[in-house]
């Protein structure tokens, strides 16, 4: 039962997601794409808190909401959107594209893992860095200018 109201809960927000970035701006694209990226570290810090307190089912939903973001964020980087309005992005991302994309895959793929692990982890703090904050760090490392 867990597993459908999870997946209704995804539906749900797939269904107010942003239109797709052909019909976007390069400016849109652009901020959009860094919204998305401000969310999940938002998010990431709130199921950090939520699992660090016990509440697996609030980190749980948390989580489905990051790995959607990730899965959008693939159609964040078309060509046109190297420079300009503020991003943050190297050109790596797309010198790199195939593993950026594969990067952004896994940090999805990696959530839906953490989900199903996470109650029962001998180590939250270990098992959150493992699924979650090793991926924003990789993403960080190779593919955002330094801040």
């Amino acid at each position: 039962m867990k597993i459908i109201r999870n997946i209704f809960f995804v539906v749900l927000i797939s269904l107010f997601s942003v239109s797709t970035y052909a019909e976007m701006s390069e400016e849109e694209i652009i901020k959009g794409r860094k919204s998305l990226f401000s969310k999940n570290y938002r998010t990431a810090k709130r199921v950090d808190i939520l699992s660090k307190d016990l509440e697996f089912e609030d980190a749980k939903k948390y989580m489905l909401v990051m790995k959607k973001n990730y899965e959008d964020l693939l159609n964040y980087f078309p060509e046109n959107t190297k420079e300009g309005f503020g991003t943050q992005s190297l050109p790596t991302i797309w010198e790199n594209k195939d593993e950026f994309n594969a990067l952004m895959q896994k940090s999805a793929d990696d959530l839906i893992q953490l989900a199903n692990l996470i109650e029962d982890a001998d180590d939250i703090r270990g098992t959150l860095k493992k699924y979650m904050w090793k991926n924003c760090n990789a993403c960080h490392s190779k593919f955002r200018k330094p801040h």
